[in-house]
């Protein structure tokens, strides 16, 4: 496992641009399986995440290129249809290429999905959804067989906003015999952003963005190219690493909107936040004021950016608070921050931060994904050094990020894994 060395104490001045988004490029990619043709992809991350899918298309019968960041996919003669389990252990997001399968042949093979620990994520709703459209499921010695003559347009009331049951919802309905519609559905930019690409492949989705999404089902998409949106969880985890540090940054991020439930809490922790043509700018003060965050399905404070900001509240004047209302375990950072000597007391889903003066370098390691950027950013304010382990997590989601993060003052070396 390899390790992030940091030199904690230097505040982070200049200028980031923020990467192609990690959530949206994953189901865009997938959807790239159900043109028979050739899809190009601009402004995809060069992340574990989207590495582990190409392969999985490279796999089925893709042929890929990539190009000065533009990805090239040439699904025209996909010669199956099973996603391998050992690459579908890796991420949870690969369940969503069971949709595009599903949505191109009728038939689909894969195992549970794995990714980050972070709580219970069951794909029944994805299941559910795939019986309402006509799809036969059956399990058996740990992998799933989805198989139909037809998928059929059907109603379908999602019990909670799933972002990864929408996606395969409208994946698998795409060409679908007659109209499916989503209630209830997921409403986040990266929903928007795969159904932008898809209409501009020749899809027929309506609704986007709102909580009902109409797919009518169509015979065939066509060749295009198409440029993934910028990533707001980086955006938002640079947002803080400034506000940790104290810091001054220009971000070249061209939908703030995205993440306007962040903006405004950092603007109540006393930070400044100027938006002007396509860059947000932020500086912040000497100390944080303390500010309460309750995570919830977009437009809410999402909860990716939760132990973001969480790390930047160790040092807030005051006490803040916390509640998790989306994933369980969101929490198992907290012991780790708790070893530089934060003082966070953890009550079922609500965590209680009470700031402390500073926080002292020590040796933790990444329990997940956002976990690990928080463990980062911690370390960027700590006296000291930090050292962060299991960075493989971090790597999943973020691209460069040690690099963009020291051109803007940050001091981190990555120490190899044996």
């Amino acid at each position: 496992m390899s390790s992030y060395i940091i030199e904690g104490g230097n505040k982070l001045e200049g200028e980031v641009t923020v990467s192609g988004s990690k959530n949206a490029s994953l189901p865009i990619i997938a959807a790239a399986i159900l043109n028979p043709g050739v899809t190009k992809l601009y402004n995809v991350p060069n992340i574990h995440d989207t590495q582990i899918t190409l392969q999985i298309l490279k796999y089925l019968g893709c042929k890929i290129k990539k190009n000065r960041g533009k990805i090239e996919i040439n699904s025209k003669n996909i010669i199956k249809k099973d996603i391998p389990e050992h690459l579908m252990n890796q991420m949870r997001s690969t369940v969503i290429l069971a949709g595009a399968i599903l949505g191109r042949f009728g038939e689909a093979k894969f195992s549970y999905p794995g990714g980050c620990d972070i709580g219970a994520r069951p794909i029944d709703l994805h299941l559910s959804a795939f019986q309402k459209l006509g799809i036969n499921i059956t399990e058996e010695y740990g992998f799933i067989t989805c198989k139909c003559d037809k998928i059929i347009g059907a109603n379908i009331d999602l019990d909670f906003p799933s972002v990864g049951a929408t996606e395969n919802i409208i994946l698998a309905s795409i060409y679908a015999q007659g109209v499916t519609q989503i209630t209830n559905a997921a409403m986040e930019p990266e929903i928007v952003d795969l159904a932008k690409c898809l209409n501009k492949m020749g899809a027929k989705i309506e609704g986007a963005g709102t909580n009902i999404i109409k797919i009518t089902g169509i015979q065939k998409l066509k060749d295009m190219s198409y440029t993934v949106m910028q990533d707001r969880i980086e955006a938002g985890t640079f947002l803080c690493a400034a506000a940790v540090t104290g810091g001054n940054i220009c971000l070249n991020y061209k939908t703030p909107e995205h993440i306007t439930p962040l903006l405004n809490k950092l603007e109540e922790a006393g930070c400044i936040i100027n938006i002007n043509d396509k860059k947000v700018y932020i500086k912040a003060p000497k100390k944080l004021k303390a500010v309460d965050i309750k995570t919830m399905p977009y437009p809410g404070f999402p909860t990716d950016l939760q132990s973001v900001l969480a790390s930047s509240l160790c040092l807030a004047k005051g006490t803040s608070v916390i509640v998790e209302n989306i994933f369980e375990n969101r929490y198992r950072y907290v012991p780790e921050l708790k070893k530089m000597g934060a003082k966070i007391t953890i009550e079922g889903k609500t965590a209680i931060i009470k700031g402390v003066r500073k926080l002292t370098g020590a040796n933790v390691k990444s329990t997940d994904l956002r976990g690990g950027a928080c463990l980062v950013l911690a370390g960027l304010a700590a006296k000291g050094i930090t050292t962060v382990n299991n960075i493989e997590y971090i790597l999943r989601g973020y691209e460069h990020l040690d690099k963009k993060l020291n051109d803007i003052g940050a001091k981190i070396i990555i120490k190899e894994g044996e």
